[in-house]
């Protein structure tokens, strides 16, 4: 039987496709980080192609809903890429599980409760509970990522996942730790020295590591497993409302609630 040789023309046309469906993620993508609108000329500088290519990027985008253009000529994120997203977010088990969590941690210390898991070098978070008045704008929003190194949540994940300076050390990798504070750890070695003081006492601590004047308490939170947690639960406060010692001298609580103690059960 005579080989047929491969079609070059339509391997051609696959990796054309390829490339184009690739251009249009990218474009949905950046298109996320404008909430108020962004236009054709300013998309097509920031993912560098030419304007007609980017324009039928959110042509496509706009035809299947998961964008639009508002009155003044500007692409926004559309309701079904909202609709899918939000669907999602609310059916999944570990956000509907940590939700009641969440909203009593922030309504019994008057601050931002988070439910954050590990990915690679951050942490993305699931959930995030402000209180009722009083609340702070912080770097964390649901979806959104901060270096686990400087953040409670990343540390207690950290501290369970990288027992030794030289799984540390491999962590890091060739990368420089960023300080996002004088009080960030910046290296390995400083890195590690932390992340054993998590093991030990079995809580993690951001004591304005990630953001100035804001400090939190974490610990890890078992909603899948029984040994291995699903991530870490913190709670954020602005440390002249709520100091760091508070949180610490009311851990028992913070663990029982976040073990899903009634209020019965903590008096």
């Amino acid at each position: 039987m005579k080989a047929t040789a491969p079609d070059i023309h339509t391997e051609q046309q696959t990796d054309e496709r390829l490339v184009g469906s690739v251009r249009v993620l990218a474009v949905l993508t950046e298109l996320a980080k404008y909430p108020e609108g962004v236009s054709l000329d300013e998309m097509a500088r920031t993912v560098d192609s030419p304007k007609p290519t980017v324009h039928r990027a959110l042509a496509s985008l706009c035809k299947a809903g998961l964008a639009a253009k508002d009155g003044r000529g500007r692409y926004l994120l559309g309701d079904e890429f909202l609709r899918m997203a939000f669907a999602n977010h609310e059916q999944r088990p570990d956000h509907l599980r940590v939700q009641p969590i969440l909203d009593r941690l922030a309504e019994r210390y008057g601050e931002t409760a988070h439910y954050a898991v590990l990915d690679g070098h951050d942490v993305v978070y699931r959930a995030k509970v402000d209180p009722a008045v009083g609340a702070m704008r912080l770097t964390s929003t649901i979806g959104g990522r901060n270096p686990a190194h400087v953040t409670g949540v990343g540390k207690m994940l950290l501290a369970l996942k990288l027992p030794t300076i030289d799984t540390v050390e491999a962590w890091v990798g060739d990368r420089q730790l960023e300080r996002r504070t004088a009080r960030s750890a910046g290296t390995s070695r400083e890195l590690h020295e932390q992340l054993e003081l998590v093991r030990a006492r079995g809580y993690s601590v951001d004591d304005q590591e990630n953001e100035p004047g804001v400090n939190c308490l974490a610990v890890p939170i078992y909603l899948t497993s029984p040994s291995a947690p699903s991530g870490a639960v913190s709670v954020s406060a602005l440390a002249y409302r709520t100091p760091l010692q508070t949180l610490i001298d009311d851990l028992s609580v913070i663990r029982s609630i976040v073990e899903g103690k009634s209020d019965e059960e903590l008096q």
